[in-house]
């Protein structure tokens, strides 16, 4: 659930709720569909910039393509996680929430991405906030595929915006892939990733994909003054 608020600084203040309640620091496809939503209800211009947890993020409408620029992704790092008796061989980054990638070389269909995932996102490393597990695969020199397992949702999703631009970042990182990267996520849409690097330092980088408008519908006011009392 992504609540719009009027913010002074910026065109919007949005937040964001897992689905176990949970606040996020930020969310890619989520921050996409605000973006579009925004700029439908005529609340901004088709270029925006609107505040998270993880700081002001910018946004650009196109018909129902949204290209969001990401905050600066830091904490690149390589662990070998001890779960469970099992060696997890990861690459951590942080790309406004963190992210544990693990590279997988077989059929990523064949990975059991949510007891694996568990395990990573629970690890004692990453303690208390945990992480987020992506398991990825390399197809071509600019594409790869993703499975994720999001915390605050605590399984698989079929898609993670902030999952794909780690994986894609990471991949870049031992020369597996270049800019612009296309992600193909589990429930078979692709999001594009574009980024520059500097020296050990990824900069420029956004997330480019659909958002489309499923429905639309109407709380009532009943139930609001039901569930506030």
């Amino acid at each position: 659930m992504i609540l719009i608020e009027d913010d002074p600084y910026a065109d919007f203040l949005w937040r964001f709720y897992n689905a176990d309640g949970s606040e996020a620091e930020m969310c890619g496809n989520g921050g996409r569909c605000a973006a579009r939503f925004a700029f439908l209800k005529r609340i901004t211009s088709s270029d925006m910039v609107f505040t998270t947890l993880a700081g002001p993020i910018r946004a650009r409408v196109d018909g129902d393509q949204v290209k969001l620029e990401m905050s600066r992704p830091c904490d690149r790092q390589r662990l070998e996680l001890d779960c469970g008796g099992a060696l997890e061989k990861v690459d951590f980054i942080n790309t406004g929430v963190p992210h544990a990638v693990i590279m997988v070389e077989d059929d990523l269909d064949l990975v059991d991405v949510n007891d694996r995932g568990a395990k990573i996102r629970y690890h004692q490393v990453f303690a208390p906030a945990g992480s987020n597990a992506n398991f990825i695969k390399i197809e071509d020199e600019s594409t790869l595929s993703i499975r994720t397992y999001e915390r605050g949702v605590e399984g698989e999703t079929l898609a993670c915006g902030t999952g794909a631009v780690a994986a894609a970042l990471i991949a870049h990182a031992k020369g597996l892939v270049s800019s612009p990267t296309k992600v193909i996520t589990k429930s078979g849409a692709s999001l594009t990733i574009y980024y520059k690097k500097e020296d050990e330092t990824f900069v420029e980088v956004f997330l480019e994909g659909v958002a489309l408008i499923v429905y639309r519908g109407v709380l009532d006011r009943d139930f609001l003054e039901h569930v506030t009392d």
